[in-house]
Parts: C-alpha cells; sequence; structure tokens
C-alpha cells in the first residue's frame, strides 16, 4: 500500500498495551508484555522473531483465542477485548485465522467440503446449493479442482494442498483481516513459494489485510509492507520493510538479518550475528531484554528499559543505542 494512502486511512487494527499472561510452575509470567501495534486496511504486517518471542501469542491474543490478560483490540474501530463467544461471533466473520501445522488444523474425520464450509454453516447459511457453490468457489480460488478434493479427506492431501484447503477455509467469509500464523513453516521451500504467491494472489482479489508471522525474515520480507520484530515478548523494532532491511536499527534485527543465507560473499557484518539463547520468559534480564545478547551493550541497558520510540518518520525502535543516526 503506498505511503500516503496508509497515511490517510483508519486503522483496522489497534492494538495497545496488550500483555498475554500464563502460569508456569506456580509462577506468572508475561508471554507478551505491553505490545503496541496498528495495521492499516490493505497492509501486510510481518511479524518476526525467534521461536518462543510471542509471536503466536501475539495473533491469538488479536482474534480472542484467548483474549489478553490486559490491554485493548479494537477492530474496525471497535473495542473487542473481552467480548463473550455470542459476542466475538459475528466479528469472526471478518478475522480468521491460518494456523500453523496445516494438517493437524485440520479434522482428520471430515471431508473437505464439510472443512471449508463450516464457517459458512456457522455464520448462519443454510442453503446446501449456496453452500456448495462458496465451497467449489473457495477451493478453485486457491488452486483445487472441487470435483477431486471436496469428497476426500485430509491425509489424503500432501502438506501443501492440506494448506491450500485452510487459506480457503479461512478466505470463504471474505474476512477483512487474515492472520498468518507461520503458515509456510512446515512446508518444502517450492511448495513454500506456491504458497506465498497464493497469499498475494488472494490478497489482491480479496483486499485482503495481512499479519503474516513467521521466524523466518527472509520470508517477511518479500510479502510485507511493514514489519514488527519481537524479543522476549516485546517489540523491539518497527519499520518499513526495505528501509529496515536495508539499514536495522536494533542490534537483534542486525543479528537476525545476518542469519540470512546469501549466495555469494555480500560483505556482510557478522560481527553482530546472533550468540547464545533467548531468556526465560520467567526470569527476564532487568533493563533491555536483549543485553545478555547484544555485542554493543553498555551499563544503561542493564539498569534502564528501553522504549520503543520514532527515530525517523516511521522508523521505531526500543534500544539506547541504535544503529542508525536520529
Amino acid at each position: 500500500m503506498p505511503d500516503d494512502q496508509m497515511l490517510n486511512s483508519e486503522p483496522l487494527l489497534e492494538v495497545n498495551g496488550v500483555t498475554v499472561e500464563y502460569n508456569m510452575q506456580g509462577a506468572r509470567f508475561d508471554a507478551i508484555s505491553d505490545i503496541n501495534l496498528s495495521i492499516e486496511k490493505g497492509e501486510t504486517l510481518g511479524l518476526v522473531g525467534e521461536s518462543g518471542c510471542g509471536k503466536s501469542t501475539m495473533g491469538r491474543a488479536i482474534i480472542q483465542l484467548p483474549s489478553p490478560t490486559f490491554g485493548s483490540v479494537k477492530f474496525l474501530g471497535k473495542e473487542i477485548t473481552g467480548l463473550s463467544h455470542n459476542e466475538m461471533r459475528p466479528i469472526r466473520k471478518s478475522m480468521q485465522i491460518i494456523f500453523q501445522d496445516p494438517i493437524s488444523s485440520l479434522n482428520p474425520r471430515r471431508r473437505v467440503r464439510n472443512i471449508v464450509a463450516e464457517p459458512l454453516v456457522i455464520s448462519g447459511i443454510k442453503k446446501k446449493d449456496e453452500i456448495d457453490h462458496k465451497v467449489r468457489e473457495a477451493l478453485n480460488a486457491v488452486g483445487m479442482d472441487p470435483d477431486i478434493a471436496m469428497d476426500r479427506r485430509p491425509h489424503e492431501f500432501s502438506g501443501g494442498q492440506c494448506q491450500r484447503i485452510c487459506i480457503a477455509r479461512a478466505l470463504i467469509l471474505e474476512p477483512d483481516l487474515v492472520i498468518c500464523d507461520e503458515p509456510v513453516s512446515a512446508l518444502d521451500v517450492s511448495v513454500q513459494a506456491q504458497i506465498l504467491n497464493l497469499l498475494e494472489d488472494m490478497k489482491e482479489r480479496y483486499g485482503l489485510t495481512l499479519l503474516f508471522i513467521s521466524h523466518d525474515l527472509a520470508v517477511v520480507k518479500n510479502v510485507s509492507d511493514r514489519v514488527a520484530v519481537m524479543y522476549l515478548g516485546k517489540v523491539c523494532e518497527l519499520a518499513q520493510s526495505e528501509q529496515l532491511y536495508k539499514a536495522p536499527a536494533h542490534p537483534y534485527t542486525a543479528g537476525l538479518i545476518a542469519t540470512i543465507p546469501e549466495v555469494g560473499d555480500k560483505g556482510a557484518t557478522k560481527s553482530l550475528a546472533l550468540k547464545g539463547e533467548i531468556p526465560s520468559p520467567l526470569n527476564p534480564p532487568s533493563g533491555c531484554r536483549f543485553r545478555n545478547r547484544c555485542p554493543i551493550a553498555q551499563d544503561k541497558c542493564a539498569t534502564d528499559e528501553p522504549i520503543l520510540n520514532e527515530i525517523v518518520s516511521g522508523y521505531q525502535v526500543a534500544c539506547h543505542f541504535p544503529l542508525i543516526e536520529q
């Protein structure tokens, strides 16, 4: 989406101060903490970070599976945090999710026609002919032959085909927002490209807005308008995709980008390559959560927690010593 159009439009989704607490081994901890994001209509926002940083928890909190412990989620200007199951039902027509594992997210006992049709039935559509027409249309849209697929069960399909079925199910109600929770991580590289191209085609065809969650920065770079980087439950950097990949401001982002495989020696900076493991969320470091792994950490990083601030127009980073000049 063009920058000027994004600036002049109202956010489709607003996330303010969202925190999700879990209980583990008798201790409560924040899986995500004080997250602030907005997504404009027609935009693709990439959400990246290492495994365990809270990306999937963020996606589920947005769609209220379950509701966040604290904070606010507004969709189309309406507060949806804390709504009951019945109150969320009509809103879910406009908010759908594609889960990470395409095979386990499909009921193995049901046929594809029933799996894809389920959102229609739940939304109140009862006419068999109308349901059948929409299911066929959705399967055609994702590149599957309805006559072959509709009466088969999930175990008869490959992982890529199952993901196409999941996408058809998510799009059959023509939602405004689709949360893609690592939709290609379980697939072969060649199939990943097919699914990513399919999502781009569906975005253009249906005017979708996407939250694309992934640990793979190379994938996110190709599909996102903006990218938010998470570390240990917090957003540490948020910027336009091209700008972030060209000149990352946070050492963590620079470290992630340094791990992207490249053909030949591009002169990438390896001094910022990530070392060590992500700390336990049960006992996060004081001050900056990344300081124990940061190659440029200083004393201030251990005592003061950095706040996500705009250092240049449209570029936010939570770092006391960003890698680009303010």
